[in-house]
């Protein structure tokens, strides 16, 4: 029988936009700092597969972001190295990925820092062979080996450059850090292995503000650029000024009132601004001489960024737009003889993309990384043939395609991503840039977290709990009678209560007991635990209830089954066990793996998912790189350790209500895994099908991130085998005791996301849903692994009933129209 869908937009959902970008040291991972504090990591993905969002970690709200940089100082256990950001109130921190906090090294130094830039590695790196793994998602046990292709010298040849990935071991030395401060000095830091920023000197301060600043890439030079519309020139280590530039010569407007925001140093030698009044300027870095001058945008030009063989610069401004300049190379007959010619270089304008609705803040370019979980087709060839050239995409001459990602994105090829102030990540393919459409990174930046509760005390009323950044709000869902039809409707939903942070911290994780009766949240600090009440029939109460106080700071929450107990994945990586009748606390875990001591101090990464069986029984505690720690909760003992899977994330999981000892897992790989908890083994179904899963759903698009069972009913009590998994752009249901299909050529993902997408993005939500011959034909067009591609972001799908879901969506323009900033407003031709 197929479900019936209602669909509910009432959720408030308002992201935050990204005002800085940093990619990792290996040039695997992606670092994206939000204007509300918060920081997150991305894992770089090739082919079809969807990027994987890997951790969040919730800085301080009231300390805005103005740049950040990732360098691979003294960053032990670490591959991706030391992330660090600078901050408008003066201060500079360090982002722990390993304990998920935000550190301040260095104190307020009294004046804003608009921007800082590492000093490039000048030495010639050990080249050794080629890695064909990398190393669990950016942490590697005791290892201290780099892919550094900022820091590093890297080779003319473009295909060697962008395909080959060298393991590079670097020497850990201390790294010299330039900050443009307000007050139009440029202070020069040294990062060393401790936790705190050294003081090296200042350079001399100038009138206006400093407000970019970047090294040559020899590390003897320092260019900094300033309000007043000049670029400076600086010897490194004498501190003294070696020439200026004057921005106007070249743009538009006065000098007194352009503001240099972003300089870039090629390795060729040249100096690329980019300034207030829309023009991108390249210099020559050895004298300070005007090369060339582009005025492509229409407004303040925000950030540049530059391809790994610099041969290809892109710049990103207030308009929207991202722009490519390449560099050509002519031929030219010099006047000395007619046998005699010359080389002439010049930076030429390609074209323009614009994906951002609003203005664009920041660039940066990655590497796809050779597996996440199974190797790609393309990390197979070449690890096969280390020393062949990849494989070049040829141009058919088609319309670009809204799913082209899976064409251009391979090992080792880069790209671009930008961010801006619509809260979104594009990734654009580096090399054939106005060819293929920009990736959409996050259909659904920030997603807000969603727990629905069925049946509860309350006269059976179902519950959601919707975790925003500075609040909790408890809604009853109000399910209108579907009638016979195949669309169920709109659900209503009615604020039963909210509960606001104290002094506005923000929330980071939630839970509500299955009962209805608890709910709880922490923030940075401390714990909260609720309990709601009903007196009569529209008065609702809640009273705040005393947790242990010595309890830490969550990354994590779930209450037990019964509502019983309280397990709380504490920031000290323990995890704490609270009787919610006594208020007490019960027992503390330690996650272990199986070689450890379990009495040890805690070593393993923090527990940022918690999963728990329908008995009360086992707990599956999963770390942020994809570890998982079952628990026995009757015994109070740790019953198994399963490493990271294939060297993937955990996306997804939970038990089923019907069977307690299996755990379903899903990966960032797209894989999927059924685990027989008290027997310690890989189940049966995984065994013969978790490496022979459709193609459709290896390609699921977007990232895996919910699962949702049909809940178990003391009036039906037959087992169900199946359950949905969903991504904020598709979902897609199973059923374990069907046949799992081959996929047919017209059924593989790509070109099943066209053909949905015909159907689908091509009319209103509310027709699709009523319009039962097409849900039928989406719905039951293969027996197994059927996959419905949605037009708008989902943020969450949950079961009702056996035979009815609830759809948590929001078309993403009613999301911009919440954003404080205005879009960018565009011309329509003909008006």
């Amino acid at each position: 029988m197929l479900l019936k869908p209602y669909r509910t937009r009432s959720i408030d959902w308002k992201p935050s936009p990204v005002v800085a970008l940093a990619t990792s040291a290996d040039n695997s991972q992606v670092a994206a700092a939000r204007e509300d504090g918060s920081l997150e990591i991305w894992l770089v993905s090739p082919g079809s597969v969807g990027w994987h969002h890997q951790l969040t970690i919730h800085g301080d709200s009231t300390c805005r972001v103005s740049s950040l940089v990732w360098c691979c100082v003294g960053s032990k256990g670490m591959s991706s190295g030391r992330l660090f950001s600078s901050n408008i109130d003066g201060s500079v921190s360090e982002w722990d990925l390993f304990d998920l906090k935000q550190k301040i090294v260095l104190e307020s130094i009294g004046v804003s820092i608009w921007q800082m830039a590492v000093a490039p590695i000048n030495k010639l790196p050990v080249l050794e062979e080629p890695i064909s793994q990398h190393f669990g998602n950016g942490y590697l046990n005791d290892k201290y080996e780099y892919n550094d292709s900022d820091d590093v010298e890297s080779y003319d040849n473009e295909d060697f450059s962008d395909s080959e990935q060298f393991h590079l071991k670097l020497v850990m030395e201390d790294r010299r850090v330039a900050i443009a401060c307000d007050d139009g000095s440029v202070r020069i830091y040294t990062i060393s292995v401790m936790d705190k920023l050294i003081y090296h000197k200042s350079l001399p301060r100038v009138s206006g503000r400093a407000l970019s600043v970047t090294w040559s890439h020899d590390s003897n030079r320092i260019y900094s650029g300033s309000s007043d519309g000049l670029i400076r020139c600086w010897d490194a280590d004498l501190g003294h000024e070696i020439f200026r530039s004057t921005v106007a010569l070249g743009g538009l407007g006065s000098g007194s009132q352009i503001c240099i925001w972003s300089l870039l140093s090629l390795r060729c030698g040249t100096v690329v601004s980019a300034d207030s009044t829309g023009s991108v300027q390249f210099w020559n870095g050895d004298n300070g001489t005007l090369l060339q001058a582009h005025s492509n945008h229409k407004g303040d030009v925000n950030a540049l960024a530059a391809a790994p063989n610099h041969d290809r610069v892109f710049s990103a401004g207030s308009d929207g737009q991202v722009i490519l300049y390449k560099l050509s190379k002519e031929m030219l007959q010099s006047g000395n003889g007619e046998s005699s010619f010359e080389m002439m270089k010049k930076w030429v304008y390609v074209g323009y993309v614009r994906a951002h609705t609003h203005d664009v803040r920041a660039l940066t370019m990655a590497v796809p990384i050779s597996c996440e979980g199974s190797l790609s087709d393309e990390a197979k060839d070449l690890q096969d043939e280390k020393g062949k050239k990849a494989k070049r995409i040829r141009s058919r001459g088609k319309k670009p395609l809204d799913f082209s990602y899976r064409k251009w994105a391979h090992f080792g090829v880069p790209m671009l991503i930008s961010a801006g102030d619509d809260a979104k990540l594009f990734a654009y393919s580096a090399k054939e840039f106005t060819r293929f459409s920009p990736h959409d990174i996050c259909p659904a930046p920030q997603r807000v977290s969603v727990q629905m509760v069925l049946n509860t005390w309350f006269n059976q009323t179902s519950f959601l709990l919707v975790q925003s950044s500075y609040w909790l709000d408890v809604l009853c869902v109000c399910v209108p009678d579907g009638g016979s039809g195949s669309y169920g409707g709109l659900v209503t939903t009615n604020l039963v209560a909210r509960v606001k942070s104290k002094a506005s911290r923000k929330i980071i994780c939630s839970a509500m007991s299955n009962s209805g009766e608890l709910f709880s949240y922490s923030d940075h600090i401390r714990l909260s635990l609720f309990a709601l009440s009903r007196k009569g029939q529209s008065k609702w109460t809640i009273n705040k209830r005393q947790l242990p106080l010595d309890l830490p700071s969550a990354h994590s929450m779930v209450f037990t089954s019964d509502g019983a107990r309280l397990l709380i994945a504490g920031h000290d990586r323990r995890i704490y066990i609270v009787d919610l009748e006594t208020l007490k606390l019960m027992h503390t875990f330690v996650p272990c793996r199986e070689e450890h001591d379990t009495e040890g101090s805690p070593d393993e990464p923090p527990i940022t998912k918690m999963y728990t069986s329908s008995d009360g029984q086992w707990l599956a505690a999963i770390n942020c790189f994809g570890d998982i720690y079952i628990f026995n909760l009757e015994i109070q003992r740790q019953h198994w350790f399963i490493s990271r899977l294939d060297g993937a994330s955990v996306t997804a999981g939970g038990f089923p209500p019907d069977d307690n000892n299996v755990l379903i897992i899903t990966t960032s790989a797209n894989q999927f895994y059924i685990f027989d908890v008290e027997a310690r083994q890989l189940g049966e179904w995984s065994m013969q099908h978790a490496f022979s899963l459709p193609r459709r759903y290896q390609e699921f698009p977007g990232e895996v991130i919910g699962l949702s069972f049909c809940p178990s009913s003391p009036s039906h009590p037959s087992k169900s085998s199946s359950l949905l998994v969903y991504s904020a752009r598709a979902m897609c249901s199973i059923d374990f005791g069907k046949p799992v299909d081959r996929d047919d050529e017209k059924d593989l993902v790509n070109g099943a996301l066209l053909k949905f997408q015909g159907s689908l993005t091509n009319m209103k939500w509310k027709h699709w849903f009523r319009d039962s011959q097409t849900e039928t034909k989406l719905s039951s067009r293969k027996s197994n692994f059927d996959l419905i591609v949605f037009r708008d972001p989902v943020l969450f799908i949950g079961h009702l009933s056996k035979h009815s879901i609830l759809i948590i969506d929001k078309p993403w323009m009613e999301v911009v129209k919440s954003f404080d900033s205005a879009p960018v407003q565009r011309h329509i031709f003909g008006t």
